[in-house]
């Protein structure tokens, strides 16, 4: 009782240094909340923004010939339907999001078109549901691209026929700056029938979800298991990028917490030292009236450990905060998926006593062993 009555009398009697002590916790603990918060909402983000940059696997018929395809723009070859299908129900893939296409280039309306079947992504029956990617195209229904729609005037809603049958225009689709401006874009049974192909395809597209060194190697194992007579090509530009971006934000959370701790760490320290330094005289007269070493030890750390405790829940709740405000600011597609880390608030009641006992351990031990006729001789 003596101990818990000394240390709140201390509390009483330094307030300011008690509350920039309690600042100095509660903002390291906002930060990391915060950022660990935002960190979390800020991997969902990049893995959002880099889906976007496209599919990075490109599975084609094992009898094309790359240079023609990379000049075409497409394979000639073509394949069963049912290979997307195959490769969906496989267990173990290192590739998700699949996508089946059929190209061919036509003429219509006196311009060359490429002609491009879709069928929406084929989820994997083994593994994590995933958002789908591509485009999902109604039947019935083609999205025309930039350079088509602005020379030919399209617009969404328009009838149009392509070999004889009618479609409604969905979409005009924005300038890509690419092969993807001249192109007509229609759900992939709609498209064999236009070509008379039906179950055919000539490229399936993917997404590999490996990110470190080696993955062209594993993603061509496994696709040799499911399709042994393709060939695999990896988009190297869209995974080098996807893959570096994600590193990056890794090594930017580990650089900043750490940075943030040890600011903590230091303030605390630097305050307990102070206040050890300014209280050598009653310290001193504690010493002299018989209280021993540990109770005096006890009323720093026991300070330390009332501070990382208050400012640790207070931090928690700021940081959170920060976070839900600030959060959707900064990732806007993810935005409603940012939410609390309640595993954080354990760890911010756990993590900021210990911080802050370890920060004043040092500075404690300076007052338990200081000489207390000393001390007293100095007043």
């Amino acid at each position: 009782m003596l101990l818990l009555r000394l240390l709140f009398r201390e509390i009483q009697h330094r307030k300011v240094n008690f509350l920039l002590g309690l600042l100095a916790v509660v903002v390291a603990v906002a930060l990391l909340v915060a950022i660990l918060t935002m960190c979390d909402a800020s991997r969902r983000e990049t893995v959002r923004l880099m889906r976007n940059l496209g599919f990075n696997v490109l599975i084609v018929p094992k009898a094309t010939d790359m240079a023609e395809f990379w000049s075409r723009g497409f394979a000639r070859e073509e394949m069963p339907e049912e290979y997307v299908h195959r490769v969906a129900a496989t267990r173990d893939m290192s590739i998700r999001h699949l996508v089946a296409r059929l190209q061919q280039k036509i003429e219509w309306r006196g311009h060359t078109v490429l002609l491009t079947g879709i069928l929406p992504e084929v989820p994997l029956q083994y593994g994590p549901k995933k958002e789908p990617m591509g485009l999902s195209i109604p039947r019935g229904t083609v999205y025309v691209g930039f350079e088509l729609a602005r020379t030919l005037k399209l617009h969404p809603g328009d009838i149009i026929k392509l070999r004889g049958r009618r479609f409604t225009v969905g979409r005009c689709l924005e300038e890509k700056g690419s092969r993807d401006d001249i192109r007509i874009y229609g759900h992939l049974h709609d498209v064999q029938a236009l070509l008379n192909k039906p179950g055919r395809v000539n490229e399936i597209e993917a997404l590999g979800c490996l990110c470190s060194g080696g993955r062209l190697p594993r993603i061509r194992a496994d696709l040799a298991r499911a399709l042994p007579d393709t060939q695999v090509t990896e988009i190297r530009s869209i995974a080098v990028a996807r893959a570096e971006q994600r590193k990056m934000v890794e090594r930017y959370a580990a650089f900043v917490m750490p940075v943030v701790l040890l600011a903590c760490a230091l303030w605390v320290a630097f305050l307990a030292l102070s206040n050890v330094r300014e209280r050598r005289t009653e310290i001193g007269i504690f010493r002299a009236i018989g209280v021993d070493s540990g109770r005096i030890a006890g009323l720093f750390l026991g300070k330390a450990v009332l501070l990382g405790l208050i400012g640790g829940g207070l931090g928690f709740a700021l940081g959170t905060w920060l976070a839900l405000h600030v959060g959707p600011e900064i990732f806007p597609v993810t935005a409603h998926k940012i939410a609390p880390l309640l595993s954080l608030l354990s760890w911010s009641l756990i993590g900021a006593p210990l911080l802050c006992a370890a920060a004043s351990y040092l500075p404690a031990m300076v007052a338990v062993v200081q000489d207390p006729a000393a001390a007293l001789r100095e007043e």
